[in-house]
């Protein structure tokens, strides 16, 4: 008979050292509340002046269009 072949024992793993936690004041708080609200309100004015730029090139499209038709129809 041959010995069962013996199976190695799991090592033992050290456990890895934990991250040091982040220390949250409250002057780190509110810088991070000031720069979150700036990021909204320049994407956000960023966003209506493209939805302006938009409506004002509709709007300059439609009166040619008009002007087109107009001149068009008199002949």
């Amino acid at each position: 008979m041959t010995p069962a072949a013996q199976t190695p024992s799991p090592a033992l793993v050290a456990p890895s050292p934990s991250r040091p936690a982040v220390q949250l004041t409250p002057g780190t708080a509110l810088a991070l509340v000031g720069g979150g609200t700036a990021v909204v309100l320049v994407v956000g004015a960023v966003l209506v002046s493209m939805l302006l730029a938009v409506t004002v090139t509709a709007t300059a499209v439609a009166v040619c269009a008009v002007v087109v038709r107009s001149l068009l129809t008199r002949r």
